[in-house]
């Protein structure tokens, strides 16, 4: 964790960390590795909320909890921006982490793949297997989603690849 701002350091340490290695093949032990998911996810949603900074909301979108789906938003020039946002649990999770999806954004930047994955290969990959299987959704969304907004939002919005949802209606209205 050197190196990196004592913001990020803060909001990670209060993200509790998991200690089941299980995957979604895995019956009871991926039973509680989600109970554990949810803990984490619930800790860090009210951090973010006490902190005015609630920027995301996600649930399990089937019973398994393979398949997530939600909502993330960025502000940016005072103005809110909303995306959805979705994502597969990996059968070799937590191996491997989960790509995460914000299909509205795809193909309008480079660091994105196909079917809108944000692009996390180079910075957040070597840190999850790094504390594999210590790391969850939570952990995800802070290291991976979070900074990714926080670099390619501004950059869509100025070039004007994303507009924002009271520019698009009232462009449609003319």
């Amino acid at each position: 964790m050197e190196g990196w701002d004592p913001n990020t350091k803060s909001t990670l340490t209060q993200i509790p960390l998991l200690t089941t290695k299980a995957g979604p093949r895995d019956g009871a032990a991926w039973t509680q590795r989600l109970k554990e998911e949810y803990k984490a996810l619930i800790a860090y949603t009210q951090m973010n909320k006490s902190n005015d900074n609630d920027w995301f909301r996600i649930s399990a979108a089937n019973p398994e909890g393979t398949r997530w789906t939600g909502k993330c938003w960025y502000v940016h020039n005072l103005l809110k921006y909303e995306f959805d946002l979705q994502f597969d649990i990996p059968i070799t999770y937590p191996a491997t982490a989960p790509e995460l999806e914000l299909p509205q954004l795809d193909g309008k930047t480079q660091k994105m793949y196909r079917g809108g994955k944000i692009c996390l290969t180079v910075h957040f990959k070597p840190l999850w297997a790094k504390n594999c299987p210590r790391f969850g959704i939570a952990h995800a969304l802070c290291l991976g989603l979070a900074p990714w907004l926080a670099a390619e939002i501004p950059i869509l919005v100025d070039s004007g690849m994303v507009k924002h949802k009271d520019d698009a209606a009232s462009s449609a209205e003319s």
